[in-house]
């Protein structure tokens, strides 16, 4: 079984959902007969290198909040990563820019390493580390077990941005606008965060 999904550091419901995922399939086939594949979707493609706002102020802004219904909406956001294990901090996570945090993971699925997609999530969302930093990447690349001459290479050039975009395309073309979204072998969709069991069930 494929399950291809697009998913963005940036969005807690792909972290949350991808947790169900994996739970889901324990339930329904051995996992090693399972492939993931994940797909960049830029959730902000024109966010900065540097934190310029709050996620609350930035919450707000987006969906036409005051900061208090802000600030409801994303604790019910972090109650349910917590519901699935998490120690979810979505208040406080540090918005950047994520497109070399996607293209060192074009670079990990080069060297068939799916170890850095769960440690980018976890720093974004439970440490609350800057993905855009080079220095905090060079770590969570090294700590997922990422060649550091590969890692360097990547992070001084421009090298798997064409991938990303072309999983960006190709989520368009699909009619694809907002993540995450699964496709199970190829027929099969799961759109948005759905709970475990509706996975299940699609599984």
């Amino acid at each position: 079984m494929k399950i291809t999904y697009w998913s963005d550091y940036a969005c807690p419901y792909c972290y949350i959902a991808i947790t169900r995922l994996k739970k889901a399939v324990e339930r329904v086939v051995p996992p090693e007969v399972v492939e993931l594949e994940m797909k960049s979707f830029e959730l902000y493609p024109d966010a900065p290198q540097k934190v310029t706002t709050t996620t609350l102020a930035r919450f707000a802004r987006k969906y036409g909040l005051t900061m208090e219904q802000a600030e409801q909406r994303i604790d019910g956001i972090s109650a349910l990563g917590r519901a699935e294990g998490i120690d979810f901090k979505y208040a406080t996570t540090l918005n950047t820019n994520m497109l070399d945090a996607h293209r060192l993971t074009k670079l990990a699925h080069s060297l068939g390493n799916t170890a850095l997609e769960e440690i980018l999530f976890r720093a974004y969302f439970v440490d609350n580390r800057v993905l855009a930093d080079h220095a905090t990447l060079r770590e969570l690349a090294a700590e997922a077990g990422l060649p550091a001459q590969d890692i360097e290479r990547v992070l001084n050039s421009n090298e798997f941005a064409d991938e990303v975009r072309a999983d960006e395309d190709q989520a368009a073309a699909l009619g694809v606008h907002a993540v995450p979204f699964f496709v199970v072998d190829g027929t099969y969709a799961i759109e948005g965060c759905q709970p475990t069991s509706q996975m299940v069930t699609v599984l």
